[in-house]
């Protein structure tokens, strides 16, 4: 069994790091990242509570109106 097999999957840490060097290499920019990170994190968020903006509001640590406010901005379509 090879070393990175008997460690088990990349720990979160590392995968992180891994997928900011490879944006990095692709050249995208900072500001596009971000994006692209908050949307998806809202996104998954938004479904895990059957996209009540209230509940997602408050485990995300945002105002409801703010939470609003960005699924609008990335067009995020709240499930039914």
């Amino acid at each position: 069994m090879s070393d990175s097999a008997a460690k088990g999957p990349p720990r979160l840490k590392e995968r992180l790091e891994s997928l900011c060097v490879e944006m990095i290499d692709k050249g995208i920019l900072f500001s596009e990242a971000l994006s692209h990170f908050e949307k998806s994190f809202i996104t998954e968020y938004l479904s895990r509570k059957d996209g009540n903006l209230t509940r997602a509001a408050e485990g995300l640590g945002l105002h409801r109106n703010t939470l609003a406010k960005k699924i609008q901005l990335y067009k995020i379509k709240k499930s039914p």
